[in-house]
């Protein structure tokens, strides 16, 4: 596979009138097209940060954030954004938001929010508004809307983080189906291991203060997956076990 982000000696520092705070130091990884990977790591490593830099809403910081070989430097419609908040315009309807400011009346755009509607399974909920969804259904609008224009890299921020387990569950079912279907690259942060377990192919470990990559750990697990499995349960446990070692490095990864 080809290589469709990379990510080349990053380090960002917040500036106050009082204080410096050094968030992330030299970041180097190379994320492959079609690729599902997950940034797990403790409060504070930088994780969101690090998306904001990859979507081109910060552009404070030193090295370069590359999407297939051009430079970030600010958000467009190569790269979807999905909050833990879904952030839905409670004035527009399920397809209304998809369409977000594309007029549906374009056969074009009428075509791609139906196709979107059915991939994210809200077939009937087209004319609801965001008060009448769950938090799991509003959810799988965002994710509609952020695939509208075919974003080549999906960046994710603890979506599924204010949903109950039961929920979470089946909305990751439906995330990994969407990959599966679009085999969008996408780049997932989350506190849940087991979430990163069940998802991607590769996890990246943060340390923090600054934040640093710690491992890079593949999930050679065949799809579906079992949370129950021995194999799922002993990458889970190397996954712990490097977020309580304690020692940084800073090597290059490619992911």
């Amino acid at each position: 596979m080809s290589a469709i982000l990379s990510i080349t000696d990053v380090s960002k520092t917040f500036h106050n009138e009082t204080s410096s705070t050094h968030v992330l130091s030299r970041l180097n990884l190379t994320v492959n097209e079609g690729d599902f990977v997950t940034v797990i790591g403790p409060s504070g490593c930088g994780k969101s940060t690090l998306l904001k830099l990859i979507a081109g809403l910060d552009t404070d910081y030193t090295g370069a954030v590359n999407i297939e070989g051009k430079k970030v430097e600010r958000p467009s419609q190569d790269k979807g954004f999905i909050f833990q908040e879904h952030r839905l315009f409670p004035w527009l309807n399920v397809e209304g938001n998809i369409a977000a400011d594309l007029p549906l009346r374009k056969p074009e755009v009428r075509k791609r929010v139906d196709e979107l509607i059915r991939l994210v399974k809200l077939e009937g909920f087209e004319k609801a508004y965001p008060r009448q969804l769950s938090g799991g259904m509003s959810q799988r609008v965002a994710i509609a809307r952020a695939l509208l224009r075919n974003p080549k890299v999906l960046l994710l921020d603890e979506p599924f983080g204010a949903l109950d387990a039961f929920t979470r569950a089946h909305l990751q079912d439906a995330l990994l189906d969407i990959w599966q279907t679009n085999r969008t690259t996408m780049v997932l942060v989350t506190h849940d291991i087991d979430e990163a377990v069940f998802l991607s192919n590769r996890v990246i470990v943060m340390d923090a203060r600054p934040g640093r990559i710690k491992a890079v750990i593949p999930v050679d697990l065949p799809y579906p997956r079992r949370r129950t499995g021995t194999a799922f349960q002993d990458i889970r446990t190397h996954l712990l076990r490097s977020l309580e070692h304690h020692e940084s490095e800073e090597p290059s990864y490619t992911i």
